[in-house]
């Protein structure tokens, strides 16, 4: 029982975050859609021409796996939908124009299926490819022509009212939730940075572990991120609340490549700290003069990541401060190594990359800059 509270307790965050994430406005209003749109092709359902009206339970199932939260994304599916549909009802078709469905054509068309679902084709509608060739043998049985007919033009009818309804009430762009998420990855390596000058000030060798377990999620984050900032920018494509719009994810995407950079580096620390901290192979022996100098200057340098305008008075000096702290750093280096004639391994990789952070976090492409200003290195950075 202990066990079980203590994986909760560990997991509670993560429920948190997704139970906050399945009542998000743009989720309740995926989800609102959604069950319009099935209602309405089940409504359209029965009048299509034909033998079709007497299949009309795939009509809404057609609405169900078009509606997707970009326009673009549920054109895709819609269409990948209907494509590995008509390459399964292809595959039965086949099997019924020559040996018919028995005991071993039925399981060699299914596997043909899934063989050829697995050339990437198809994306979402990868796994219809192989249903509806089985639907078709089983199901449609000695109909197996009317069967396929009505199977395919009452999906497209749900494609089709999927569409129209994501088009009608069109989804809000992803691009400020994409932006706040940044924006919470600048926050987040900041604190990082502190945790790390924190952690080697407060005692040699440190006694806490958490910062240098949290070095090993950044990569996990910036994967996130950019998988954040594709959605933002497939749902800007079509959609008419974008218009006129277009480039504004731009500046997002220039700015998650300065943090990925940066988390890099802070990596690349953390890690160094760690490897003379536990005697890792490659670890460097750290001077006893030199943490806290270098916590000071992770401290300061971290202060200048969190300022998210690299123009301010208060960034300016922000980034004065991080510059003394690194010089601080690098002098106590140079003495040390005088005196003791031995290499500061560590102290100078930090300094190292705590400058180029100080750089990277001061850059802006020309076009944004003022004009008499720029984005130059910090004097004695």
């Amino acid at each position: 029982m202990t066990n079980i509270r203590t994986r909760v307790r560990a997991h509670r965050p993560g429920i948190v975050r997704s139970l906050r994430e399945a009542v998000d406005p743009a989720r309740l209003l995926l989800v609102a859609k959604t069950a319009l749109a099935v209602g309405l092709a089940w409504l359209i359902a029965p009048h299509t021409p034909g033998v079709t009206d007497e299949y009309p339970y795939y009509a809404p199932l057609g609405a169900l796996v078009s509606m997707y939260p970009t326009l673009m994304g549920s054109v895709r599916s819609g269409l990948q939908t209907l494509l590995g549909l008509a390459t399964g009802i292809g595959l039965a078709a086949v099997v019924v124009l020559t040996v018919g469905p028995t005991w071993w054509s039925i399981p060699a068309v299914v596997g043909v299926g899934v063989l050829v679902s697995g050339t990437g084709w198809f994306g979402v509608g990868r796994e219809y490819v192989p249903m509806a060739a089985l639907f078709v043998l089983i199901v449609g049985g000695q109909d197996a022509e009317d069967y396929s007919l009505g199977y395919l033009v009452q999906m497209g009818v749900g494609v089709a009212v999927g569409f129209i309804v994501n088009l009608v009430i069109a989804p809000a762009p992803l691009t400020l939730a994409a932006a706040a998420k940044v924006d919470a990855f600048r926050t987040q390596l900041s604190e990082h940075l502190h945790d790390i000058g924190s952690a080697v000030s407060d005692s040699w060798p440190p006694e806490r572990q958490q910062w240098a377990n949290d070095a090993a999620s950044l990569a996990d984050t910036t994967s996130e991120l950019h998988t954040a900032l594709s959605d933002a920018d497939d749902s800007r494509r079509g959609n008419p609340r974008a218009f006129g719009r277009r480039g504004e994810t731009r500046h997002i995407h220039e700015e998650l490549a300065r943090l990925d950079r940066i988390a890099h580096l802070i990596r690349d620390i953390s890690d160094e700290v760690a490897d003379t901290i536990w005697d890792r192979p490659g670890g460097l022996e750290l001077d006893a003069a030199l943490p806290e100098p270098l916590s000071a200057a992770c401290h300061a340098v971290a202060e200048v990541i969190a300022q998210q305008d690299p123009l301010t008075p208060a960034d300016h000096r922000a980034r004065g401060e991080a510059a003394r702290a690194i010089r601080l750093l690098l002098a106590t280096v140079d003495d040390r190594t005088i005196d003791v004639r031995r290499s500061m391994g560590p102290g100078v990789l930090a300094a190292m990359q705590l400058r180029r952070i100080l750089i990277l976090s001061g850059h802006r492409e020309p076009e944004e800059e003022t004009e008499g200003e720029s984005a130059a290195e910090p004097e004695g950075a």
